[in-house]
């Protein structure tokens, strides 16, 4: 690549985002992370994928998300964001949190699911080989495993961060009683665990059911996916379901029935929103973001104007009484 077209981040990026303090940790995090689940895969176009971390990161978004699954195909998201870290972001490693997560099927056989040591250790082997990096900032367990005890999965997380592969390390889509057992073991190991990553929105607020209190009680950060229900919390569904949109194309995570049902309520918040001057899709990062324990909301984004509509959101992270019972009142209505 010529000087002429080497990347430059923008000088200003710092002063686009807000940071929190991750748990009782050391690490600030941005309110707004990037995901890698969609998007940068192999079967995905690579110039918008080094576009959309560009964009990110030149407004302040300094973590970047990634699974050792994520693609398609498995391991491929890590490999193209391998290959644009080493084009256009080996100047900014010391500036990036890069994440990356094992606990879903990746190769054949028995070793490579779940949460054994034996595929854990290999799993994080073969994800540093793929983004061409000595260490990832965060490694996460990304599912319990009921047959596999927790202090070998938990004691594997200990290992890969005295062992130098690994600063910090995760959980994800643990239910509270699980996660007080694994915070619980890794304290005990010295390596207490930095941060919970479950799925929460609007529509799916079941960590307020005790993992909200649990994360706090425990100085353990928050990471929130799935901020927009698949899609749902936006204003694309408004008028009507889109040729192009996920629920046509009945992904696994969301179908035309689902939206078709949720639609009432997606108008009603939509007003709210147009109320707070907000797309809906930045109400809805800021409904998250207005509970000081969690730390950032993870997005992703497949267009560039998406990452900036979604920076927005931290502009108005503040709702009054009456939006809250407004948005309450809807949501629970049959």
């Amino acid at each position: 690549m010529s000087k002429k077209s080497k990347y430059i981040a923008d000088e200003n990026r710092y002063e686009k985002m807000n940071y929190r303090r991750t748990g009782c940790s050391g690490l600030l995090l941005p309110e707004i992370s990037l995901g890698l689940w969609h998007n940068f895969g192999d079967h995905d176009n690579f110039k918008n994928a080094r576009n959309l971390l560009k964009c990110a990161f030149d407004n302040g978004i300094t973590h970047f998300d990634l699974a050792n699954n994520y693609g398609p195909a498995p391991g491929s998201a890590e490999r193209n964001f391998g290959k644009i870290l080493k084009k256009d972001f080996s100047a900014y490693r010391d500036e990036l949190i890069i994440s990356t997560k094992a606990g879903y099927g990746m190769w054949p056989g028995p070793y490579g699911d779940l949460g054994s040591k034996k595929f854990l250790v290999a799993s994080l082997d073969q994800s540093l080989q793929r983004m061409g990096l000595d260490y990832v900032d965060i490694f996460y367990h990304h599912r319990p495993d009921s047959e596999t005890p927790l202090e070998e999965t938990m004691g594997t997380l200990d290992l890969m961060v005295k062992q130098g592969k690994a600063l910090y390390v995760g959980i994800s889509n643990y239910r509270p009683k699980e996660a007080a057992k694994a915070f619980k073991i890794l304290k005990d190991l010295g390596t207490p665990c930095l941060i919970h990553q479950p799925n929460y929105n609007l529509f799916d607020r079941w960590i307020e059911d005790g993992l909200l209190d649990l994360l706090r009680n425990s100085g353990v950060g928050a990471i929130c996916f799935s901020p927009l229900a698949q899609g749902m919390l936006t204003n694309k569904y408004i008028t009507g379901l889109p040729k192009d949109s996920r629920a046509i194309k009945d992904s696994p995570f969301l179908n035309a029935n689902q939206v078709i049902e949720k639609l009432p309520k997606i108008k009603a918040l939509h007003k709210i929103a147009e109320n707070r001057n907000q797309s809906l899709a930045q109400m809805a990062i800021s409904w998250i973001l207005k509970e000081d324990s969690i730390t950032s909301v993870l997005i992703g984004a497949s267009k560039t104007d998406q990452i900036t509509d979604s920076v927005k959101a931290i502009e108005n992270t503040i709702f009054t009484k009456d939006e809250i019972i407004a948005i309450d009142t809807i949501l629970k209505a049959s």
